[in-house]
This record gives C-alpha cells, sequence and structure tokens, in this order.
C-alpha cells in the first residue's frame, strides 16, 4: 500500500510540481486520505492521495481482490481567488473514501454526490467524473494490478446533475462546450439547459 501511494505521489509531482499544502482526513473504518493542493498560475489544484492504495472492488463481488481492480486518485482544478475553495477539501476526501464506505467503483461519466456546497457559497453539490490521462497520466503498476487512473473532477449544480441524469454525460459535457463553460470558475452559474 505505501509503496503505491509513494509511486503516486511522485507522478503528482512530476506533473503538478510541488504540492503547497496538504490535509489528511480518516474516516472511521477506511484508510487515511490526504489531499494535495498545487498552486501555479491563476489555477489552483486538489488532488486526493490514498484512494489508490486499495483496488476499488464491485460491489456484487462475494470477495474484494487484494491486489487486481481498478486503481484511481481524483484531481480538481479551479480558478485562484475568487472563492474560498481551500475547504474542499474534505468534501474531495470524503468522495475519495467511498469506494472503501459505500463499494463504489469511480469511473469517467460517474456523478459523485457529496450533499453539501464544494466550499463555501458553491453552487456545486456533485461532480462529474471526466477520463483520465490528460493532466496527469495513468500510473503504470507491476502486474497484476491495474493502473492508476488520474480523474478529473467537473463540478455540477444540481440542475446540471438532473439533466446529466436524464440526457447521460457525453450531452452535458456538449452542453458545456457548445456554451463555452468556464469549467474552473468556481463562481460560475449552471448552463442553459432544455
Amino acid at each position: 500500500m505505501g509503496e503505491v501511494l509513494a509511486l503516486v505521489e511522485a507522478r503528482l509531482r512530476t506533473a503538478l510540481g510541488e504540492p503547497d499544502a496538504r490535509a489528511a482526513v480518516t474516516f472511521l473504518g477506511t484508510d487515511r486520505i490526504e489531499v494535495l493542493r498545487f498552486t501555479g498560475g491563476d489555477l489552483v489544484r486538489y488532488a486526493t492521495l490514498g484512494m489508490s492504495a486499495q483496488p476499488m472492488a464491485d460491489p456484487t463481488a462475494a470477495l474484494a481482490d487484494p491486489v487486481k481492480g481498478p486503481r484511481a486518485e481524483l484531481l480538481l482544478t479551479v480558478r485562484v481567488g475568487l472563492a474560498d475553495t481551500d475547504k474542499v477539501l474534505r468534501p474531495l476526501a470524503v468522495l475519495a473514501a467511498s469506494p472503501q464506505v459505500e463499494g463504489v467503483v469511480v469511473a469517467p461519466g460517474a456523478s459523485l454526490d457529496t450533499g453539501e456546497p464544494l466550499w463555501p457559497g458553491a453552487s456545486f453539490t456533485s461532480v462529474l467524473v471526466a477520463e483520465s490521462g490528460g493532466l496527469v497520466e495513468d500510473l503504470e503498476l507491476d502486474a497484476p494490478m491495474d493502473p492508476v487512473r488520474f480523474l478529473p473532477l467537473l463540478p455540477m449544480t444540481p440542475n446540471e446533475a438532473a439533466w446529466k441524469r436524464v440526457h447521460g454525460a457525453q450531452a452535458l459535457q456538449e452542453r458545456w462546450l457548445n456554451a463555452g463553460t468556464d469549467l474552473r470558475d468556481p463562481l460560475r452559474r449552471s448552463v442553459t439547459l432544455d
């Protein structure tokens, strides 16, 4: 477990530089989840560290495989100085702990809901999980372990989350793209929906 997390942290540092802050959260019955903050230019990036220590297990499986299975960490990027986004640390840790706590497999296209604003005053209470491989490359591990995927999170308003449930993740992403939505704006409003 520790070896995987050391490799994950090294990959994050290679891609994003040195973290300027880190916080740790431990939930009863789960491994510790850290959230690292990387600030550069007008952006701040938050990355979880700890979610990939164990593979995510199919909730319908009788036994969880301790080696095989998807592994991931979560990434959130927002613009600096527009909102108190550092308060996202706990909600991000909650989302990163969800595979251990709720037995869910976090994958691209999924919605994750925190049940509360991601930070004070935010109009977002959930996120859309995007495809990995962009900002931070997937981390290959020794066989038979699956690679660690670094999954970007795109904040969604409650209206966008409801629309996504009906029309799908790709349709919502196309709506954002067509509207020129700045998904990094922590103060943005919901995109126009039908």
